[in-house]
């Protein structure tokens, strides 16, 4: 099992649908411009199966991250926590990666659930590609 980072030259960016960008923070918005021109380095490559079983399966092989944020349209995201978010945060850390919602440094399986269907936001991958998106997430 691989969730190491990807790097400067990175494999991927894994995320949620990309027509939806326009309706995510500015700050995401950036991150996503930057993978894709970086500076220096290789631009990273965007995968989206449309499963996140299968996402976050090319993420834990090969790197990356897998995210799915909230957004103008539903600011808890899409995924439910229970059964989507939680099974899957859970693999990607006991793989040695990280699977936190974006607000500051909360990890998934410490959000509780007010409902049984309840949404959440969810950012996951390596813990170093993690927190480069949480460092955009966390700027003032």
């Amino acid at each position: 099992v691989s969730t190491q980072s990807t790097g400067s030259s990175g494999i991927n960016a894994e995320y949620g649908n990309e027509g939806n960008a326009k309706f995510m923070d500015s700050k995401l918005q950036k991150y996503l411009h930057d993978c894709k021109f970086p500076e220096t380095g290789k631009p990273k490559a965007a995968r989206y199966v449309g499963s996140m079983v299968a996402d976050v399966h090319r993420t834990i092989c090969y790197g990356g991250v897998f995210m799915y944020p909230g957004n103008t349209a539903a600011p808890n995201g899409k995924l439910r926590l229970l059964y989507e978010c939680n099974p899957m945060a859970y693999i990607v850390e006991q793989a040695g990666g990280k699977a936190v919602t974006g607000r500051g440094d909360e990890r998934v399986l410490d959000v509780i659930p007010k409902k049984l269907h309840d949404r959440c936001p969810i950012f996951l991958g390596s813990i170093d590609d993690v927190d480069v998106i949480l460092s955009y997430i966390n700027q003032e």
